[in-house]
């Protein structure tokens, strides 16, 4: 499969902060997502017309090109890998060989991502992220819910991520009893992706995102587990 990647040097998305971001074309989104055409806070504004038009093959380059770029990136830089997209992958099982060139890649480089691909039922994909994690490029797994975050918190290979209902702005914790703390760019202006840094670092925490975007009812209802 062939994967098409933008990639933006310096972001303009004020809650990412200026650094680099990139965006992936749409087929690499599992199809277990909950949020998949359903809530995804990517489809909707400015983003899903630039994230369509990487998935149409009108921007970006492809896989080995991005591999390049990612290379040259300096040492120490810390980068948002997917503002809309997913990890490489057919949308139901990841690529080895070319999530192993990423992490690769990012060696001496400080690079964060988040994947919906199913790793509880799914060795293959959960080897994938762990690798990944062990070699440096933090993959965080993303829940659809506290109980959600707990299963995948259970597997011990990678740092959680959840949706949170729309309302919850305030830390709180998971069924099991685990810290969630919300997400600070979400609840503050003067806080981004760039100077928050927790999604870039292996934690114990969870990290909250309240449900936001054109979809926020249908995310909200996922959030909730309804």
């Amino acid at each position: 499969m062939t994967y098409t990647v933008h990639t933006t040097l310096k972001s303009n998305n004020r809650k990412v902060g200026k650094i680099p971001v990139t965006t992936t074309s749409a087929k690499t989104c599992p199809d277990e997502c909950e949020f998949k055409k359903n809530g995804c806070y990517a489809d909707g504004g400015p983003l899903a017309m630039h994230w369509k038009k990487v998935t149409d093959g009108e921007r970006g380059d492809p896989w080995s090109v991005f591999i390049d770029r990612v290379t040259l990136f300096p040492q120490g830089q810390l980068w948002r890998h997917n503002q809309a997209g997913d990890l490489a992958g057919d949308g139901n099982r990841l690529d080895a060989d070319a999530n192993d060139q990423l992490a690769d890649a990012n060696r001496g480089k400080r690079g964060f991502t988040y994947t919906h691909y199913p790793v509880l039922t799914d060795k293959h994909n959960a080897a994938v992220v762990k690798r990944m994690n062990d070699k440096g490029f933090v993959v965080n797994l993303s829940g659809n819910n506290l109980k959600h975050a707990d299963a995948l918190y259970d597997l011990g290979i990678a740092p959680v991520t959840t949706v949170l209902p729309e309302t919850q702005t305030t830390n709180t914790t998971t069924p099991k009893g685990r810290k969630v703390v919300v997400c600070p760019a979400t609840i503050r202006d003067d806080v981004s992706c760039a100077s928050c840094q927790l999604c870039a670092k292996m934690r114990d925490a969870i990290i909250g995102f309240p449900a936001h975007g054109n979809g926020v009812r249908k995310a909200d209802k996922v959030a909730q587990g309804v």
